[in-house]
This record gives structure tokens, C-alpha cells and sequence, in this order.
């Protein structure tokens, strides 16, 4: 069992755009032209020793000497290989032979893999970014730094910065593997409830709630100069495929209008309180709202094979970065091809009672009809499953005369029915970019 896999993962190098058999075939030319040197100058010593004769094996007839010598000289020149390889590898990463194949394999395949723009913002995006970095590294992530609640809100409201918190999530996703470095990112300070004795000795307060990832961007940023530069250095020491970038630079607050009963209309600032303001969201608006958008944002947008908005909060993950004037532009000057990515279930606060034509209904009404002409959409529904309180899945439904097709899949993760499956997700999209 063992040599047969051995043997499939030896036979991986020849697949087509492993980048591996030009260079086998140079070594190959460059070993015969050296052998027929050496056969030339050894003519040049005619008559050779008596011992020659048996070194050889001049006794065998000249064909199956030719194929004998031929075959030991091959495998030679492969053990020879993947053992300089694995000796030149091994203070960088674990080589065992099929683990080494299987590195360059996802290797070549991301980067010949298609340049995808995610837009949108909390748990959403890294579920996304999670299953595509399994088949690009041309990823960009295109984040809303409207965020103002946790630990990203009291470094924002403290030390002037953009908020971190999504933009940690998204790095981490991105990340080559889930290692130690990954989860220290993600690790985050336990709160010390009020009343309580902290821990370690202390007051501890300071820490209180904040995760190490989000205090990393932040000092980077102090460090650097700029939090973009943060951004940037945060993704190499995660080794991560891709890039995550703001959508803006500025500083906004969400502002949305909501309607209450019986008083009429409420205006509610912040991001995290329109969901708390129980009642149907009527906009949503960015104060200021003439920012400049982010231009690497912008570039990446017009570059694009696919954008894909989504999943996340509709009110308030993925539609403060289309609120920005030159995103819009950008997306509907784009060649890319366009989806949004309809959430599986309602969002308590934002989005109850919600179907798919609501979802696009409330996009469309925040931007404008057409921006995303294809609506990708959980279509199973024969889940049984107790979902939080106030939670239900999100039913398909398609306006007649609907400026956008809605495409059915099975995308709901098995164990969090009300949540994306990567994977699932992941491979609709990139099926979809293989089908046109």
C-alpha cells in the first residue's frame, strides 16, 4: 500500500504545469552530452586496460548492455534528485516525498489559479477566503472598516486606528496552514468579569476582551507608519495567499435609518448598534459619505477575473464597502465576472424574514439594479437542525422580470446549518468560472 502511494506521488511530478519535466529534460540533454564527452576522451586512451573489458561488461551483447546501463544510470540520477531536494528543503519545510509533491502540486495550482476579489467583512469572508485559498493565491479581500463594537471598536475609539477585527479574521483564513502562529493571531484575552479577581496577579483590565491579533495590527501599524503597511507585514508572517486591504482608509461611521414602531423612523450610528435597534432597517449610510475609496481596492477590482460580494451581514459587512462611491464604479467597470453570495439564514436584527429577493431587493436599492447579475444561493433545505433563536434559512425565491439569475447549490456546513460551508462554497465558485 505504501509503495503504491509512493508511486502515485512520484508520478504527480509529470503532471502538466507542475513546471518540473522541462528541467528533467535539460538535466537529462546536459547528462547525455557530458557521457558522450567522456566517451570520446576515453577513445582518446584506445587501448583501455585489460579491466575494462569487465568494468563494462563488454560480454554482454551491446543492446542489452546499453538498456542495463541506461536504467541503472536513471535511477542513479532520480535517487540522486529527490535526495538533494529533500536535503536543500528540510530547514524549510517537511519533506517526506509525497508531501513534498503535494506542496509544489497546490503550488502551481494556485498560482495558475484565477484572480478573485471578495468583498464584505466578518465571519463571512473567512469562511470564503478559507475554501478559495485552496485554489488561487491571486486572492484580494476587500475589507469594510465600519466596525465599532469588541475589541476592534476600543482600539478604534483609544488609539485612532481602523478597526483590526475583521481584518485579523481575514489573515488568518488566508493563512497557509492553522499552525501555532494562526491560532496565537486568533487567541484572544479572557474578560474579567465585573466583581471577579483577575487573573495572574493584577488588574489586567487593559487586555481585557482584546485579541492578540488585533493588538499585533495595531502596534505593526505604530510601527510601520500606516495600517495598510500593518496589513501587509501581518499577512508575511502568516505566510498568507493573497491580500487583505481596506476599502478605504478614511474613518466612518455606519449610519442607518430604521423603522420602529410606533414612533416611525429611528437613526441609529454605529455599526453595532443597528442590529440591536429592533426594527426593519429602511438604508444604511456612510457619515462622511464621499470617502475616497482605497486605490489598491480599486486596481484589484479592475483586474479582477470574479468578484464575488458576500456571504456576511448584508447591512452591515458587505454593503459599507459598496456604499463607497468608487467601489461601485470600480465593480461596474470591471470585466469580472460578478456574484454575490446570499447568506443561508437570516441574521436576528438585520435581515428576519428575509428571502433571496429581499437580499438582492436591499443590494440593488443601496446601489444599483444589475451590479451583480448572478445571486448564488443555498437551495438544501433537508437539514434537520435547532437553529438560534430567531434564526431561519433564507428560501429562494426570483422576482419576475429580476435583473439577475439565481443559481441553486448545496452550500450549508453540516455541522452549523445556518452557516457556509467552505469547501462547498468554494468549488460553486470556481465551477462556476470553468462553466463561463
Amino acid at each position: 500500500m505504501k509503495s503504491r502511494r509512493l508511486l502515485r506521488s512520484s508520478l504527480r511530478w509529470l503532471i502538466p504545469g507542475m513546471g518540473v519535466k522541462r528541467w528533467l529534460v535539460m538535466l537529462a540533454v546536459g547528462i547525455a552530452v557530458l557521457s558522450l564527452g567522456f566517451g570520446l576522451l576515453l577513445r582518446e586512451f584506445y587501448p583501455l586496460p585489460g579491466a575494462f573489458y569487465f568494468l563494462t561488461l563488454q560480454f554482454i551483447p551491446r543492446g542489452w548492455r546499453a538498456g542495463l546501463f541506461g536504467s541503472v544510470g536513471l535511477a542513479i540520477v532520480a535517487l540522486a534528485l529527490v535526495r538533494l531536494s529533500q536535503t536543500m528543503l528540510e530547514p524549510f519545510v517537511e519533506v517526506d516525498g509525497e508531501m513534498l509533491v503535494n506542496a509544489v502540486y497546490r503550488y502551481r495550482r494556485r498560482e495558475r489559479g484565477p484572480k478573485i476579489v471578495a468583498i464584505g467583512g466578518g465571519n463571512g469572508l473567512s469562511v470564503l477566503l478559507r475554501g478559495l485559498k485552496e485554489y488561487t493565491s491571486h486572492l484580494t479581500a476587500i475589507v469594510t472598516v465600519a466596525d465599532d463594537g469588541g475589541s476592534s471598536g476600543r482600539l478604534r475609539r483609544e488609539l485612532g486606528v481602523l478597526p483590526p477585527g475583521d481584518f485579523r479574521n481575514c489573515i488568518a483564513a488566508l493563512a497557509d496552514d492553522e499552525a501555532l502562529t494562526t491560532q496565537l493571531f486568533q487567541y484572544r484575552f479572557a474578560s474579567t468579569e465585573k466583581g471577579s479577581e483577575p487573573r495572574h496577579g493584577g488588574n489586567g483590565s487593559g487586555l481585557d476582551g482584546h485579541s492578540f491579533g488585533n493588538l499585533f495590527i495595531t502596534a505593526m501599524a505604530e510601527v510601520t507608519g500606516s495600517f495598510e503597511r500593518a496589513l501587509l507585514e501581518s499577512g508575511q508572517v502568516l505566510a498568507i495567499q493573497g491580500r487583505v486591504v481596506p476599502s478605504t482608509l478614511h474613518d466612518v461611521t455606519l449610519m442607518a435609518d430604521v423603522r420602529t414602531e410606533p414612533v416611525g423612523f429611528d437613526r441609529v450610528a454605529g455599526e453595532s448598534h443597528i442590529p440591536m435597534a429592533n426594527g426593519a432597517i429602511e438604508r444604511v449610510f456612510l457619515a462622511p459619505d464621499d470617502v475616497a475609496a482605497y486605490p489598491e481596492a480599486v486596481h484589484a477590482l479592475l483586474e479582477a477575473d470574479l468578484i464575488v460580494a458576500g456571504p456576511g451581514s448584508l447591512y452591515t459587512s458587505v454593503l459599507p464597502n459598496l456604499l463607497i462611491r468608487d467601489v461601485t464604479r470600480a465593480i461596474v467597470a470591471s470585466r469580472a465576472a460578478k456574484v454575490y453570495v446570499c447568506n443561508v439564514a437570516t441574521q436576528r436584527g438585520e435581515t428576519d424574514g428575509y428571502d433571496v429577493g429581499d437580499h438582492v431587493e436591499a443590494l440593488e436599492a443601496h446601489t444599483e439594479p444589475g451590479l451583480f447579475p448572478a445571486v448564488l444561493a443555498n437551495d438544501n433545505f433537508d437539514v434537520s437542525f435547532e437553529p438560534p433563536t430567531g434564526v431561519e434559512l433564507v428560501s429562494v425565491s426570483e422576482p419576475s422580470g429580476a435583473d439577475y439569475a439565481i443559481i441553486g447549490g448545496d452550500l450549508i456546513d453540516l455541522s452549523y446549518p445556518w452557516r457556509h460551508d467552505s469547501d462547498k462554497l468554494a468549488r460553486t465558485l470556481m465551477q462556476l468560472i470553468e462553466e463561463g
